[in-house]
This record gives C-alpha cells, structure tokens and sequence, in this order.
C-alpha cells in the first residue's frame, strides 16, 4: 500500500488532524476515529482505496496503538508536597529493600459479588457454548460478597490475597497483613525486626484511621516486629504498587470468568502468574468484622508510636510494646 500510495500517511495525518491525543513527550498516540471510517475517508477525499487492516498497519507505522482510558488525574488540586512524599516513600523503599527489610504495598481490591454473574472479558470455548450466567447483577444474599485484601511484596513479586466475606475494616486490613506475615512473610524474612507498609491515605487503612493504628499495635506486639507505614498523599491511589503489580494480573486472570463461589475466586487468585514470576497465594478469612468501633483517645496515647518530622501524618513507626508480646 505504502508503495502504490506513498502519500498515505500524510493522507492519515490530515484526516486525524485535531482527533489526535497522547503525551507529548512518547511516542504513543492515539485517535477517536475508527479504522473503517479512516478508510472510507481516504478513498472518498483521497483516492487512496485500502482496506482497514492496512490502515491499522499503517497507524502502527506512525506510532499510534489502541488505548484504554487510563486514571491519571488527579481530581482537585494536588497536595504541595505529594512529590516530596513520593520520593519519600521510593528513597525509603529502597532502603529498606537493601538492608533485608520487608517492604509490602497493601490494599483492598474491588469488593465482588459472588455468584453466577457476567465478568467483563472473554475466554476461550467451544463456537455457540458461551457460558450461562443470570441476567441481571443483582446481590445474591446467600451467596454473599468476596472483599480482597492484598499485601504484596514489592523486592520479592510475591502477593497474598486474604479474601474477606464480611467487612472491609481497619481490623480486617491489619488481619490480611497478619495472613501474608504468616504464610510467606515470616519464612522469606525469617530474621527481621521491622517491617516497611505502603498504602493508601484513605478507608480501611486509612492515615487517620484510629482503628488501623490500634490494629498495627497489636500487631506488632504480637510478632515483634516494628512496622512503619507510608501513606501516598491524597488523590494518588493509582499509583501504589499492589495496583498495577498485583491486582491488574488478577482481574486479567479472571476476565470472562463467573465468580460463582469463594473456592473459585480463591483458585483464580491463587493461579495468577506473570511472565516476571509472580507469585500469588490466597486465603479464605471467614470473621465477621463489625463497623463503626470507636477508638478514645486514651487508646491512641497508649500507643508506642513515633511520627516522622516530614508529614508525621504520612509517615511514622509504631513499635513493639514489651509488656504486651507473650
């Protein structure tokens, strides 16, 4: 094609012109039109008669490749300091990574209903065999929600899913950390003192989230360890790494897949891998969690907690108290 028309790219290019959009500094870019409406296009103002597929081709030769949307603003105004704190967070990650230190990423995956219910994706069988699930997506009581609670470590591409059936709760987040401690993180790091944790500023586990305080204090008076904890400023969700290193990989493994029960999610999870050697192990927690405990201040001044010169409300290490580890 490019040899019968030379001129079709630029022919392409006028035709994209103001439907065009990317980041100006890649390569990558992308546009609104459709192949087949590019091709009608260049045979009707061009001359130039090709079929779609060619003009795929071609847009790949330019640079352009299909695109899904992708949550990277940030809905009002940034916090001041949310790059000093990203840097923070990287600076002190690594650290931690050289000097033996755990270093896990946490948070709760979207909440899914359980049941015979359309997933978002397609997999493979048999031509006129598509599997049968209900109609609609309404909330089956009998068979419940599936809460996924993920810590994954970040040195080791190694994650632990503790799948929740009541509530997401600050005791249910401290819970999945305990669950990822006990069934890989204690083994790998059989010799640490302390523990590095990168989460969210908001819900379960939450920088102002008293109950998540006094949840990682029992904690680490019950393993020993030191846990320090680093929030990502406000409105940066995105960009911890469980999200995009862990929780993306699952919900690709289960595209097209009804999660009829507990068993199967847990199967799913557990079966996800990646060409980098991700490793992912899961587990069901049956607890009921209840909402709405109020923790008094007297509980927050007991706690063995220091907070760090830069954002204490961001960053800070709450420490074994003695006494209480048996």
């Amino acid at each position: 094609a490019s040899v019968k028309y030379p001129d079709i790219q630029k022919a392409i290019k006028k035709i994209i012109d103001g439907e065009t959009y990317g980041d100006p500094e890649k390569v990558i870019h992308w546009t609104t039109k459709s192949l087949m409406s590019i091709s009608e296009e260049l045979e009707k103002n061009y001359g130039i008669k090709v079929s779609h597929t060619v003009v795929a081709s071609e847009l790949s030769k330019m640079g352009y490749s299909k695109q899904l949307n992708r949550k990277m603003l940030q809905a009002g105004t940034p916090h001041p300091d949310r790059n000093l704190q990203f840097e923070y967070i990287n600076k002190t990650a690594g650290d931690c990574i050289k000097r033996g230190i755990p270093v896990i990423s946490i948070d709760c995956k979207k909440k899914e209903n359980v049941g015979e219910f359309a997933n978002k994706g397609a997999e493979y069988a048999p031509k006129g065999s598509p599997r049968k699930v209900k109609d609609h997506d309404y909330y089956d009581p009998d068979k419940g929600k599936a809460i996924p609670y993920g810590a994954y470590d970040i040195a080791y591409n190694e994650g632990y899913v503790n799948v929740g059936i009541s509530k997401d709760t600050a005791q249910f987040a401290v819970n999945s950390i305990e669950a990822w401690w006990n069934e890989m993180g204690s083994e790998r790091y059989s010799d640490a003192t302390s523990l590095y944790i990168t989460a969210d500023g908001g819900g379960s586990n939450g920088s102002r989230n008293r109950l998540w305080k006094i949840s990682l204090q029992e904690f680490a008076n019950k393993t020993g360890l030191s846990v320090e904890v680093s929030h990502f400023p406000p409105g940066t969700s995105k960009w911890n790494k469980i999200e995009h290193r862990l929780f993306s990989f699952i919900t690709k493994n289960w595209r097209g897949r009804p999660l009829e029960s507990l068993e199967v999610i847990v199967n799913l999870i557990s079966a996800t891998k990646t060409a980098k050697g991700l490793r992912v192990e899961c587990g069901i927690d049956e607890r009921q969690y209840e909402t709405g405990i109020k923790v008094e201040q007297d509980a927050i001044d007991k706690l063995n907690i220091e907070y760090n010169e830069f954002h204490g409300e961001w960053n800070y290490k709450i420490s074994p108290i003695l006494d209480d580890i048996s």
